[in-house]
């Protein structure tokens, strides 16, 4: 493979997950990519070739965990990281050194939400089921959708309100950028996982529901959307809906002792 137009991603074939933060950059990219996992396992795919790199003695700086990029004979991880490599090739971010700093402190920003998001669910262990935790991720979600989801989202509605340069409609500068892609797909997800607390939030966030609708509505992105790449949202993932955590309009989840007075 050429180390300037082609990329491998390794990430769980049948989950979006942090994975999907880079394939939505690709994808708006147009970038060459092989979702390697999804590949049948006689090609070289499937859960075996995540496990096989992870676990490669060959490799002088082995990965931790999925996602893992490879170009060429480099290899890389961690969602933000792949990205901060991945935009100035796809032209996902600003030329100038400042934006992509910024962009990327945003990034790590979503990555932050992205891991409170998922230990909603999971907030005891991961290697424990949900319904080994249940009690737990209901007080957590409690917290998560009355707390820690608005403080987030209107965290990123704020960027956008004050990027003046970019008139409220982009995070960074003033063009769309992989960060506008990592929004779009935190709203997307959150709307699978939480969709009566981000409906109870949608009229403090103008601009980010208006972003969410630019992105999706962007020619590769909404093909990609409407494609059999788009992995839907199911419970396995990072985004899982169980209706015990959302919220029900001002209600509290249902546990009792568990409200701040």
């Amino acid at each position: 493979m050429s180390e300037t137009n082609s990329y491998e991603l390794y990430y769980w074939p049948t989950i979006q997950g942090r994975g999907e933060f880079i394939r939505l950059a690709l994808e708006d990219g147009g970038a060459t990519y092989v979702d390697v996992a999804r590949l049948p396992e006689e090609r070289g795919g499937g859960g075996k070739a995540i496990v096989h790199i992870l676990r490669s003695d060959s490799e002088l700086r082995p990965p931790l965990a999925p996602p893992i990029l490879k170009v060429g004979t480099r290899v890389m991880s961690q969602t933000a990281n792949i990205l901060q490599f991945l935009a100035p090739r796809l032209g996902l971010v600003p030329e100038d050194e400042e934006s992509r700093v910024w962009a990327h402190g945003l990034q790590l920003t979503v990555a932050d939400f992205a891991d409170e998001t998922h230990d909603t669910h999971h907030p005891i262990a991961v290697s424990l089921y949900y319904e080994d935790q249940k009690v737990e991720a209901v007080r957590r979600s409690e917290l998560y959708v009355a707390e820690r989801m608005p403080k987030f989202l209107k965290y990123f509605e704020r960027v956008l309100r004050q990027n003046h340069a970019g008139k409220g409609q982009f995070l960074v500068g003033t063009a769309h950028s992989y960060v506008d892609l990592s929004m779009f797909q935190i709203l997307s997800g959150l709307g699978y996982a939480f969709p009566n607390a981000l409906s109870a939030l949608e009229p403090e966030l103008p601009l980010l529901f208006a972003l969410k609708v630019r992105v999706s509505a962007r020619p590769r992105i909404a093909a990609y959307l409407a494609s059999e790449r788009r992995i839907p949202f199911n419970q396995h993932g990072l985004f899982r809906h169980y209706p015990e955590l959302d919220r029900h309009g001002d209600q509290p989840n249902g546990i009792s002792g568990t409200s701040k007075a």
